[in-house]
């Protein structure tokens, strides 16, 4: 009798425990006070047993959908979206167990990412590189924006691409804005201002990032030029682990001298900083999200790429053509930030970003030369930043009229004699400078020595000269580390820097 009831306890147990492993688990982007991306085709998907028939019913549609789990246990499917409004939803989820995912908006969804200047919060961190933006106070106490759903991607890093990651949407209030990237909040700001629809940002960025750090591993085995990327990485995974060697041998040696005594553990343990490795943020930070239907992504990054700016002119493009083939929404509109000048940077970074516009189909670059600070690397004027991402947004995504939202990018030069004279795309309505006299404008004959030019705005372009360059062939513009131009559009966006040379530069050689 006994051991009938232990049998018997056995099967209850069995059978609890397989009713557990049975129940429908949803990824952490699929929850509570989501935005589903309006108007679209959006994915819905998690785990479930094998085989098992998952039935969902949208708060928007009357008719329940089905699907079934495939023989891994894996399930996902397409569903259709109405028109953004301000009008929460319930999503009910039925298989062994129920789920209701509650408060769920239908609006625009955009994807936020890059390095410590998308990370960089609202609010203030003390003894930290998070110094607050501009008026953070003031930022805060306004924040109440109940239809902006913020989601904060947590930090982690993986060898392997992950199916999921740790996070949760919020709703935007001064309590959950103070963490959240200011850039993105900005940005979103003003597209929900303007659009009046619901706006749900996915922050998932990481300072001090490389761009190869947000790439797959397949994309930088297949070109030749990013496989010295992964060989680098390789020879310091190999130090590293030298390292780690002698730490332990050093260890065990001393321990066994300590003999009876308690062993003082002098010796520091090496560190990996795992965000500095090729690959490892996009299996951990983003290969999760691919399947959350998105209207586009913002960008900033680029100063950690710095000394090796060449590669990124073509490192960039690649990572951006990369996402886009996972998400397989087409060309989905890209939109990043030129990095600020900072006194730790060059100006072949801000090149290889410029150059990237011509690359990446449907792409806009934000010039940050006016904003920027020489001393910091994480100029507290986000709100700037945010705002000429969401003008991008505005006028190529959204459509809206006569809306310029680009400061002057170079076309084309036509030497004069002994002049040059520059032109402009986002020039139309003509050009201006902030203060009495053009700066940052240099000029170069055959020899390649640079001399400062004396540059003019006529019409719709800017003639350049010097007296000491009888046969200009080149111009070059607030090609310094920490430039000071006063060029701008006269819808006050400040021109791009950029040369009209392809004479070799340092980068290059690296």
């Amino acid at each position: 009798m006994i051991y009938l009831k232990r049998f018997l306890l056995f099967l209850f147990v069995l059978s609890a425990i397989s009713s557990l492993s049975a129940q429908v688990k949803l990824p952490a982007l699929v929850g509570d006070n989501m935005v589903l991306q309006q108007k679209a085709k959006v994915n819905l998907w998690g785990w479930a047993s094998a085989n098992e028939k998952i039935s969902i019913r949208l708060g928007w549609n009357n008719l329940p959908i089905e699907t079934i789990a495939d023989a891994d246990g894996n399930w996902k499917i397409a569903v259709d979206t109405p028109a953004g409004s301000q009008k929460p939803y319930d999503i009910t989820i039925n298989a062994a167990n129920t789920i209701v995912l509650k408060n769920v908006l239908i609006g625009e969804v955009w994807l936020c990412s890059g390095q410590s200047n998308m990370f960089f919060p609202v609010g203030r961190e003390d003894k930290t590189w998070k110094t607050g933006v501009k008026n953070y106070q003031e930022e805060i106490k306004n924040a109440t924006y109940p239809s902006i759903r913020l989601f904060t991607v947590a930090l982690n890093a993986s060898p392997t691409p992950l199916d999921d990651l740790k996070g949760s949407w919020k709703e935007c209030s001064p309590e959950s804005i103070t963490t959240f990237s200011a850039v993105a909040y900005f940005f979103g700001r003003d597209l929900y201002q303007k659009l009046k629809v619901p706006i749900g940002l996915i922050s998932t960025s990481w300072g001090g990032t490389k761009a190869e750090a947000w790439t797959a591993q397949s994309v930088l085995e297949k070109e030749v030029t990013f496989l010295p990327i992964l060989q680098e990485d390789a020879k310091s995974e190999k130090v590293y682990q030298e390292k780690l060697e002698t730490y332990y041998l050093n260890l065990i040696n001393e321990r066994i001298a300590s003999a009876e005594n308690a062993p003082k553990d002098q010796f520091k343990k090496p560190k990996k900083e795992p965000n500095k490795t090729s690959y490892v943020l996009y299996n951990a930070m983003l290969h999760p999200i691919v399947n959350y239907t998105i209207k586009g992504t913002i960008w900033y990054q680029g100063e950690s790429n710095s000394g090796k700016a060449y590669l990124y002119r073509t490192l960039f493009p690649a990572m951006v053509k990369s996402w886009r083939a996972e998400w397989n929404q087409g060309d989905f509109p890209f939109y990043y930030v030129q990095i600020t000048p900072h006194k730790g940077q060059n100006a072949e970074i801000r090149e290889a970003q410029l150059i990237s516009l011509k690359i990446i189909p449907n792409s806009a670059m934000v010039v940050t030369t006016d904003v920027g600070d020489a001393n910091n690397i994480h100029p507290i004027d986000k709100q700037t930043v945010g705002y000429r991402l969401s003008l991008i947004a505005r006028a190529k995504t959204y459509g809206e009229n006569n809306l310029v939202y680009s400061g002057p990018i170079f076309n084309r030069m036509k030497i004069k004699k002994q002049k040059a004279q520059l032109f402009f795309d986002y020039a139309e309505s003509g050009l201006k400078k902030k203060e009495e006299t053009l700066k940052e404008f240099e000029v170069a004959g055959n020899d390649q020595v640079f001399y400062p030019a004396d540059a003019k705005i006529e019409g719709k372009t800017i003639v350049v000269s010097s007296s000491k360059v009888k046969e200009p062939v080149a111009v070059r513009f607030a090609w310094k580390a920490i430039p000071e131009p006063n060029l701008f559009n006269n819808e006050n966006l400040p021109a791009s820097p950029f040369r009209t040379d392809n004479w070799e530069i340092k980068t290059e050689k690296k």
